[in-house]
């Protein structure tokens, strides 16, 4: 990862961080706690605030973090590393964002979307 790159990252990191400290954001233990609520609430179709295509690459994120087999060995020093460590950022802070939009939607009494044209 380049300098560009790894700078990119971790401002939206920071960014994100300060969104959870605002007075009417949801912190991040909260967030934290509303996890497990907003995936089986994407995959019952529910909350469409999160595609199943993103779900997916989450998935195949932390399936790359827990294999064994990397794209850069580990043996390497600190570079090894640091691909694991790159994208373990990325999946916390695309988690803590979406777990952000999550728990607004819901107290915003989950509202629903209904495709089609308005009606007067």
């Amino acid at each position: 990862m380049d300098r560009k790159r790894s700078a990119a990252a971790a401002g939206q990191a920071w960014h994100i961080y300060r969104e959870t400290l605002e007075p009417d954001a949801p912190g991040f233990w909260e967030r934290f706690r509303a996890v497990p609520r907003m995936l089986k609430s994407v995959l019952r179709g529910q909350y469409k605030g999160m595609s199943f295509g993103t779900l997916g690459l989450l998935a195949l994120g932390l399936v790359y973090i827990i294999s064994p087999i990397d794209a850069i060995p580990d043996v390497i020093p600190v570079v090894g590393i640091a691909d694991d460590t790159g994208l373990a950022l990325w999946l916390a802070t695309v988690l803590v964002k979406s777990a952000g939009d999550f728990v607004t939607w819901e107290r915003s009494g989950r509202p629903t979307v209904i495709v089609g044209e308005p009606v007067d």
